[in-house]
């Protein structure tokens, strides 16, 4: 009898399990590869875990090709500062020779007014210029784009800081989850067995003709079995998604089974420090902040560019030309040109203004208004980070006090289902006493697994919103 009536607890037990499954499912955003028959499986701590999602993660490769962009963008502006114009341009046609009725000597022929051109004697004509434009002084102009281009990969980079910070947070979320669905299926197994030992106990009494056991009883027990199948495939699918969607989270769909390596869901020991200490590594280190500093940096310096419009700029400049086609000769006079056949040099110092001075107003006040408006998006970034980071903090100290009490209330109820058990072995027992301590202790279980993983996810949150997340799994000091 008492099997019979503990097996007939269990499914308000089992809703209790699908009221604490965890709700998470694979990301969106997870890498997705072709499954292959490959049977081999690897196990991951929560650090190797994390390494492995950073270095898969296509979500990171998006946001860090922006920053090899942006390194691109900075090497052409630190190029742009030698030969900012320099270009060689050839030309390829035809030329008429030359038609010398008095035959003149070839130095004199601009003197003949009766040379003309031959058309009916073409030859090959080939052209080569070139143009070397080197800007000497331009009142900031090239050294304010070399320093924003500069600050531009500083922005993306910060950009692949929080990217990874957002994929570390989504891969510990996945790792959690799929120990605590561990958890839940360990508690469905167990029902299982129980009701198993309980069907053999009602068969029994049956047979034996007990009075107190009817085929009510076997009714009961019957819809008990299949609550339990219900309940416990739902949470075997379930445990199913998330490891395939924790193996696509680090990027190896192909493997048969991609696991954490710990078998049970455990706390995991961290001593947290002042709340100050982690503001403080929060204005210091967070990604968004980081990268609204470079911005305002890279925008200070576009109001440098613009003003160097208000100043002249100094430049040196070189051009060369030569042409040339067979039979047509250079005549030595300065002033005649043959433009089938020569060559010219021009080297000097030239000043360039912009005499718009309006427009140039214009661009310096939209400058600085860019930087006025970063510098407001930065106030705002810092009240937030603080925000978030006394909210992880407190986050952690209630989760640290959750979880010691349903440490503590997980102890309790073992000692009452024992206490409780012992009494009925002794015939001094009450039967709805021993199914409230059996409901109690399952239930207890489950909260106390919760509690688990909650707790260990307010010190990720907390890593996180210090902006220390991915610092910490890169040095493998991501817990004490």
């Amino acid at each position: 009898m008492r099997l019979l009536q503990t097996a007939l607890l269990f499914p308000l037990v089992l809703l209790l399990l699908a009221w604490s499954a965890p709700a998470e499912r694979a990301q969106p955003g997870a890498p997705v590869a072709a499954t292959s028959s490959a049977t081999d499986t690897v196990r991951f701590d929560l650090n190797a875990a994390l390494l492995q999602a950073l270095e898969a993660s296509p979500e990171v490769g998006i946001v860090a090709s922006d920053r090899a962009r942006a390194e691109a963008r900075s090497s052409l502006a630190q190029a742009s500062r030698f030969g900012t114009m320099f270009n060689a341009q050839t030309a390829h046609a035809i030329a008429p020779g030359i038609d010398n009725p008095n035959d003149v000597p070839a130095e004199e022929l601009y003197l003949d007014p009766e040379v003309r051109n031959d058309w009916e004697d073409v030859r090959p004509f080939n052209q080569l210029e070139v143009d070397l434009l080197q800007p000497i002084y331009t009142w900031g102009e090239l050294g304010g784009t070399v320093r924003a281009a500069r600050h531009g990969v500083d922005v993306e980079a910060a950009r692949v800081r929080g990217e990874e910070a957002n994929v570390a947070f989504r891969t510990a979320e996945l790792y959690f989850a799929v120990l605590l669905t561990n958890e839940l299926a360990r508690v469905a197994d167990e029902a299982e067995d129980v009701l198993q030992q309980a069907r053999t106990e009602v068969e029994r009494l049956l047979d034996e003709g007990d009075p107190d056991v009817d085929s009510a009883d076997e009714y009961k027990l019957a819809l008990s079995e299949q609550e339990l199948k219900r309940q416990r495939a739902e949470v075997l699918q379930q445990q199913q998604t998330l490891r395939s969607a924790f193996a696509r989270q680090l990027g190896l769909p192909e493997r048969d089974a991609v696991l954490p390596a710990p078998e049970f869901l455990e706390a995991l020991a961290f001593a947290p420090r002042d709340l100050e200490a982690y503001a403080a590594d929060a204005i210091d280190q967070r990604a968004e902040l980081q990268q609204a500093r470079a911005g305002r940096q890279a925008r200070q310096e576009q109001v440098t560019v613009a003003r160097s419009d208000y100043y002249p700029k100094l430049f040196a400049g070189v051009q060369a030309n030569y042409r040339f086609a067979r039979g047509r000769f250079r005549q030595p006079n300065p002033f005649v040109s043959d433009s089938f056949d020569g060559r010219s040099l021009r080297a000097g110092l030239g000043l360039q203004f912009n005499i718009n001075f309006f427009q140039t107003r214009a661009r310096v006040e939209q400058a600085r208004a860019d930087v006025r408006k970063v510098d407001f998006q930065l106030e705002a970034a810092e009240q937030l980070a603080l925000f978030e980071v006394e909210e992880a903090y407190r986050s952690l100290e209630a989760a640290t006090v959750a979880l010691e009490a349903e440490e503590e209330a997980l102890a309790i109820s073992r000692r009452w289902l024992r206490e409780e058990q012992i009494n009925f072995d002794l015939d001094f027992g009450d039967t709805g006493n021993l199914i409230e301590a059996v409901e109690t202790n399952l239930e207890q279980r489950i909260r106390y697994n919760e509690a688990v993983r909650s707790y260990n996810m307010a010190i990720l949150r907390l890593h996180r919103a210090s902006g220390t997340l991915v610092d910490r799994t890169r040095s493998g000091t991501l817990v004490d």
